[in-house]
């Protein structure tokens, strides 16, 4: 019989969020597939560095240590290398110590095609175009932005989510960018009974509760929080949203337009997930942070007639 991911919270990871391999891909931009090839292959026993987002799967996968019984996340790896080239891909995952098994090598193709086949509810990759893609498809993604500050040393995962076009739809931001400030706060007032509609983060936020939901609350090795530009009175509907959604969020800040990156650093996260680029490049001197390239915000303007 033919094995199933089943419930399992499943990740996609592309090789260049995982590892730092800028060295490689510097190679391959100014020599050629084939100088890349020989790179990769006279250094496949050397380790790679750790990427942006190792730390992130290395917590993930921790967790299945910690319940008993079957394992609950599986991290997959989505590559546009050839399973050649990836060899030393899969021997730095061994170095590590990672329970990466399944992988899928694109031969210099996107390989996002894959993500329904595998079951992911997340995609993460530097790869904007991919990234696009898998939103597009319906698909939690975020491309990875380039930090490399210093990460703290702590077994809890810390995941912190934008609200508006990550978690919840863009119908809201749509108002704010049309119509501004004003218009919102009337707007959202008026529907605060009415839930929003879940944006493309809303499965995996759920597939992160149902993990929690496995741990006491002083135990749980995973913790989760809301930052969002939002203030009163416009944080009603989002409270309201949540709770007729069923999932466990663990903080909410409603900073009412503040910028965000004091208060990511105090929390601590391992990944902060937003639409609005500047918001990113903020926020990426202090914790690691994912773009995604999702809603109103991100829509090419069109040329005018």
């Amino acid at each position: 019989m033919p094995v199933k991911l089943g419930e399992k919270l499943v990740i996609a990871i592309s090789s260049r969020a995982l590892f730092d391999l800028d060295d490689s891909h510097q190679v391959y931009e100014q020599e050629g597939l084939e100088a890349y090839r020989q790179y990769q292959i006279e250094r496949e026993d050397i380790p790679l560095e750790q990427g942006e987002a190792f730390v992130l799967v290395q917590k993930l996968l921790h967790i299945n240590n910690l319940l008993e019984g079957e394992s609950r996340v599986e991290v997959v790896l989505l590559s546009r290398n050839s399973a050649d080239t990836g060899l030393r891909v899969f021997n730095s995952i061994q170095h590590y110590g990672l329970s990466i098994t399944r992988a899928a090598f694109a031969g210099g193709r996107s390989p996002f095609a894959y993500i329904p086949a595998f079951g992911s509810q997340l995609f993460l990759s530097t790869h904007a175009e991919d990234v696009r893609s898998t939103l597009e498809a319906g698909f939690a993604a975020a491309t990875i932005l380039p930090s490399k500050h210093r990460r703290e040393e702590r077994d809890e995962l810390r995941i912190a989510f934008d609200g508006d076009a990550v978690l919840f739809s863009d119908e809201s931001e749509q108002i704010f960018q049309r119509d501004g400030l004003e218009a919102f706060q009337a707007s959202e007032q008026a529907a605060a009974r009415q839930a929003l509609g879940g944006g493309p983060f809303k499965g995996f936020l759920a597939a992160l509760s149902r993990i929690q939901s496995e741990f006491t609350n002083s135990d749980c090795p995973i913790r989760t929080a809301l930052f969002t530009a939002r203030s009163a009175p416009a944080h009603e509907r989002v409270i309201r949203t949540l709770r007729e959604w069923d999932v466990r969020l663990d903080e909410s800040l409603f900073l009412g337009g503040l910028d965000k990156s004091e208060f990511l650093r105090a929390f601590g996260a391992d990944l902060f997930f937003d639409d609005q680029e500047g918001h990113c490049l903020s926020a990426v001197g202090v914790v690691p942070t994912g773009h995604v390239p999702h809603g109103v915000s991100n829509r090419t303007p069109k040329a005018s007639a």
